[in-house]
């Protein structure tokens, strides 16, 4: 499911998602790295009407999980933290803190969803991402996370 990207500025290399990040189907969230300048990232998840919680997740009418959103940005951000620090072998990040945690739109299957961010503060092994998940150009959902990336 994951995919591979051509990375922005300097770096021109192919980034796939699943030599950076542990998780595999059913939650692996994100299906390609798209671009990464300076600080600002995006990602791309396809939702699918094969997804596990579209059987479950109100039946009549599948909604994507806010929190699978969240976890897809999260992961998007592990990803765009990877490429920015140029770093061979992949780090695992563990999600500290969700803040300002806002759903804006439906997320459904047939949906593109592009999981973008800025990353503003990585010291120390915390890192902070002001993430914005979008439907084209309208804003599904939208929070600032918090990760500590350990030695």
């Amino acid at each position: 499911m994951g995919g591979s990207a051509q990375v922005g500025g300097t770096l021109g290399a192919m980034v796939d998602v699943r030599a950076i990040l542990p998780h595999r189907y059913p939650f692996l969230m994100v299906d390609a790295f798209v671009s990464q300048e300076g600080d600002g990232f995006e990602c791309v998840k396809h939702v699918s009407f094969n997804e596990p919680w579209a059987v479950g997740h109100f039946p009549q009418e599948p909604l994507m999980p806010g929190v699978l959103v969240v976890e897809a940005l999260a992961q998007a951000a592990a990803i765009g933290l990877h490429v920015r620090e140029g770093r061979e072998e992949a780090r695992v990040g563990y999600l500290a803190t969700i803040e300002r945690a806002r759903f804006r739109r439906k997320v459904v299957p047939g949906d593109t969803l592009r999981l973008t961010g800025t990353i503003t503060r990585f010291r120390r092994g915390l890192c902070t991402v002001e993430s914005v998940a979008l439907v084209g150009d309208e804003v599904a959902a939208e929070a600032t996370l918090s990760f500590v990336v350990p030695g």
